[in-house]
């Protein structure tokens, strides 16, 4: 019973093929496949979380940031940040909170990948009408990394460099906003070659999520399709997938691999409440505004982060072939 379980799931997973189909190839009916499909969906993610997404230590991060700059010369680099729209039949009366810019329904997957491809931070449930910084300010993750609680190591100095680089950090592209410890690149076309060269290393420093997004949607071809299912089972199986990622990753490429970050749902995860409502007091959680100077100086302050890695980028020890 468990092989035609796990068989009827990859089935599922692997080609994208609707309830009807799946049902009808392994003999059971519609209920019994979307049961199966997402009970073994939530069966993964409790089981196989711990052992292949794992709240990274820092010596962990340390690791990330050696294997960035290693692969992709980029130092004190730990993760490269994007999200991904997983399409979705529209669910009924949504409204347009799932409709993206592309013209179709999704959901996103906010994913942090580090050098070997694997999930390392994933935050699930977007409306698709977000913008990819969007969902990572209304993110977990985005929240720690705002507030500097992800348990980063230090900065460190690179090699054959004298002084060290401000931060460790992550890279994304130019959807996300420029943080302490996120950067994007320079704004603009007609830049100077020393911008150009910092948004050409950046660029390829980020494109590893890229990359990872490629091998989730070869590996599990349900990412081709429109889901038909609904919102919160999409993000059951999503979720399970990222896992199955990891750990096909761990497998094939060794040990190296096996440390992630957990995805910090902050809801609990019982299925008796997939309907609930919460009523959300809006002015209750209003942040007051900033004074203009203060903001001011707090942008001056990353982008002189972000300058230094630009600096270190034109300098002898920091240039490639």
């Amino acid at each position: 019973m468990c092989t035609k379980i796990a068989g009827l799931l990859c089935r599922f997973l692997a080609t994208g093929d609707s309830y009807v189909t799946v049902g009808n190839s392994f003999r059971v009916g519609v209920s019994r496949v979307a049961g199966i499909v997402r009970n073994t969906c939530n069966a993964i993610r409790s089981s196989l979380q711990q052992a292949y997404m794992s709240t990274p230590t820092e010596d962990e991060w340390c690791a990330f940031a050696e294997q960035f700059e290693k692969r992709w010369q980029f130092p004190n680099c730990v993760g490269a940040i994007d999200g991904k729209h997983v399409v979705l039949k529209a669910p009924p009366k949504s409204g347009s909170l799932f409709y993206n810019y592309k013209g179709t329904y999704s959901v996103v997957l906010l994913a942090v990948v580090n050098a070997n491809y694997c999930f390392t931070a994933t935050d699930v449930g977007g409306y698709g009408k977000q913008s990819d910084g969007g969902a990572l300010t209304a993110s977990e993750f985005g929240l720690r990394l705002k507030l500097c609680k992800l348990n980063l190591p230090a900065a460190k100095v690179p090699v054959g460099c004298t002084t060290a680089l401000p931060h460790i950090l992550f890279v994304a592209d130019e959807t996300f906003p420029l943080l302490t410890n996120l950067m994007r690149p320079y704004p603009g076309k007609q830049l100077a070659p020393c911008k150009q060269r910092f948004n050409c290393r950046l660029s390829r420093a980020r494109r590893v999520v890229e990359n990872a997004f490629g091998i989730l949607a070869s590996r599990f071809r349900v990412y081709h399709r429109t889901v038909d299912q609904r919102p919160d089972t999409v993000d059951k199986i999503i979720k399970a997938i990222c896992v199955l990622h990891n750990m096909l990753r761990k497998d094939s490429t060794g040990p190296s691999n096996s440390a992630s970050y957990d995805d910090l749902d902050l809801g609990d995860d019982n299925d008796d409440d997939d309907d609930a409502t919460v009523d959300y007091d809006f002015m209750a959680h209003m942040q007051p505004l900033k004074h203009v100077e203060c903001m001011a100086s707090e942008i001056q302050r990353i982008s002189a982060v972000r300058d230094s890695f630009r600096d270190y980028f034109m300098s002898d020890v920091g240039q490639v072939s």
